[in-house]
């Protein structure tokens, strides 16, 4: 295997670092041990191999992923570089801009965080009113 080709053997965590998916090979595990990743429709685990054609769902709070791997690699790069590594399903883009949309609607996409500070005296009151004393 040369350096310009793309590895045979990935492990599941650091393919999923690679498409960017987590930040982190240990934060993949956890997904992945904690149950919301699954292959092929199966629960897997971390050392399992990736191979083309996989179908992965991911659930990563709130979004639900679909997808189907088209290549394998074990090195992070660029944004486009791990969009080119998977094809998602259209039905998991569909449900993801629904849910996006509802949200929006909601009000839930806004940011919650006051315009200003408080001051020390509204600080007073909400400490009074979390019991904080």
């Amino acid at each position: 295997m040369s350096s310009t080709e793309s590895p045979e053997r990935v492990r599941l965590d650091k393919w999923l670092w690679a498409a960017r998916f987590f930040k982190t090979r240990t934060l993949a595990s956890e997904a992945i041990n904690g149950g919301l990743v699954h292959v092929n429709g199966q629960r897997s685990k971390t050392s399992r191999i990736v191979v083309l054609n996989d179908v992965i769902e991911i659930a990563k709070t709130p979004y639900r992923y679909k997808l189907t791997v088209k290549a394998i690699s074990e090195k992070r790069g660029t944004g486009v570089q791990a969009q080119a590594l998977y094809d998602e399903h259209a039905d998991s883009i569909a449900a993801r801009e629904t849910q996006r949309e509802q949200q929006r609607i909601l009000g839930m996409a806004t940011n919650p965080h006051p315009e200003k500070r408080p001051d020390k005296r509204s600080r007073r009151k909400q400490k009074a009113w979390q019991g904080k004393n």
